[in-house]
């Protein structure tokens, strides 16, 4: 069954870091764009194999939605 999930990759000074909001504790890290991205997916991948039933059905109905928001500052 395939699953669609929310990541959030930030990047700094070390690399890169990915979470993912639904899942708590769901996070990962890599030195390029592609290595966090390969990481989160596995990371992803073993999280949801160790959920119930009751869980997987509960993530599936869960949405996070994302933006981008720009504001001024005086």
């Amino acid at each position: 069954m395939a699953y669609k999930v929310s990541i959030v990759i930030e990047k700094d000074e070390y690399g890169y870091y990915a979470y993912c909001p639904e899942l708590p504790g769901c996070q990962s890290q890599g030195d390029s764009l592609e290595e966090v991205q390969t990481h989160i997916k596995e990371a992803v991948e073993i999280y949801i194999e160790t959920l119930s039933n009751s869980e997987k059905q509960a993530l599936q109905n869960k949405e996070i939605l994302t933006m981008i928001l720009e504001v001024k500052v005086a």
